[in-house]
């Protein structure tokens, strides 16, 4: 890891599948989201990559800068089923940031290790310069993969995919 992009990692009790229907689903994102940013969204599920949808976001939930509501495109940049997931974002603000999300998910025990990541190092030089990056903390993404274990453990299928 650089300082430029975090790591983190939960051992969930659910199946590879289960938690990759939750990640491959545009609802999913808003459903698991800790920022508070995201409101909701529109699109099918992801299923390769350059797949895209549409997430309705609302910036003050951060209270960091006054953007109110808008939209972003989800775009998948790496994608392999039930074990990789990774996507960038573009929308309003031009050019495109360049920040990567993803999850490694992988089959461990009776449940799933699940890692998430945020890197920033390949931000325009624009976005560089404003020094607003990381955008979402660490313990955002621990929180996330927090809301995860809690919506995939609870559902009826979680251990069986």
């Amino acid at each position: 890891m650089t300082d430029e992009r975090f790591e983190v990692t939960r051992q969930i009790a659910a199946s590879p599948a289960a938690i990759f229907d939750v990640l491959c689903s545009p609802q999913g994102h808003v459903l698991i989201d800790s920022s508070g940013m995201l409101q909701s969204a529109e699109g099918a599920p992801v299923t390769a990559v350059g797949d895209e949808f549409v997430v309705h976001m609302d910036r003050e939930a951060l209270g960091d800068l006054p953007m109110g509501r808008y939209d972003v495109t989800v775009i998948i940049t790496r994608y392999e089923d039930g074990a990789l997931l990774e996507w960038t974002i573009s929308g309003t603000i031009q050019p495109p940031i360049r920040h990567l999300y993803g999850y490694r998910l992988e089959p461990h025990g009776s449940g799933t290790a699940v890692t998430s990541y945020y890197d920033w190092s390949r931000i325009d030089d624009k976005y560089r310069q404003a020094d607003i990056f990381p955008v979402i903390p660490e313990v955002g993404l621990r929180a996330t993969l927090g809301i995860l274990a809690r919506t995939v453990e609870q559902a009826p299928t979680a251990a069986t995919g």
